[in-house]
């Protein structure tokens, strides 16, 4: 029986990742690096000590010669001058209904500051359980962030669903063994092929989820 639905935030319930992509630009070109989007959107849902490694790679440079906190501190300051908060249309109507149906979980890569900012602002009240990247060692692509938030929501992994927007994030899903309903926000869909629905947008994906029903059971 479906129990629980568990979101990811950027990209999925706010349009935040290109605020992320040029904060994350601006703290590498204070370091003298380059990086492009779309190695950014690669390895979203990742938390900092996972992904500026790849980040600093993808850039050509040793991250052994890199302060992560320095890089970090830079991108975190320039993301909050920058960022305009705004939920993708119809979200937060859509999450009041399915409130009423299912328990609800955000499980996000960010900080914790900035995940519980945008929750408390946008959609007060809402969540039963928010995990950010500050709560756990293992980010995505590990399943660890997903399945903190099913013992969170104390249910089974066979009773919930992720929705994901993330090549990483549909990893993580399907390495925890939960159905996993993936949008192409900022990548291609074939992309999140991994996932166990793939919908063209965030309208269809609202359909689909307001289309459910707590006696739904879905197979891995």
């Amino acid at each position: 029986m479906l129990k629980a639905l568990i979101f990811d935030m950027d990209g999925v319930l706010v349009d935040s990742m290109p605020f992320h992509a040029a904060a994350w630009k601006k703290a590498f070109l204070d370091m003298g690096m380059e990086i492009q989007d779309r190695d950014i959107y690669a390895i979203e849902g990742s938390n900092p000590r996972t992904g500026l490694p790849l980040l600093i790679r993808k850039a050509r440079r040793e991250p052994d010669a890199y302060d992560f906190e320095t890089i970090t501190s830079i991108y975190r300051q320039e993301f909050k001058r920058i960022f305009e908060l705004k939920a993708f249309d119809g979200m937060k109507e859509c999450l009041e209904v399915l409130k009423t149906r299912f328990l609800l979980s955000v499980v996000s890569g960010s900080d914790r500051s900035i995940v519980y900012g945008i929750v408390d602002r946008l959609f007060p009240g809402i969540f039963d359980t928010v995990v950010t990247g500050d709560d756990i060692t293992n980010s995505k692509p590990h399943p660890d962030p997903f399945l903190k938030a099913v013992k969170l929501l104390k249910v089974r992994r066979e009773e919930c669903v992720i929705i994901e927007n993330a090549i990483l994030g549909v990893e993580a899903a399907k390495k925890a063994e939960i159905y996993c309903i993936g949008v192409p926000t900022y990548v291609e869909p074939w992309q999140l092929d991994r996932a166990d629905l793939v919908v063209g947008d965030h309208k269809k994906l609202m359909e689909h989820l307001l289309s459910l029903e707590p006696a739904l059971r879905f197979r891995i």
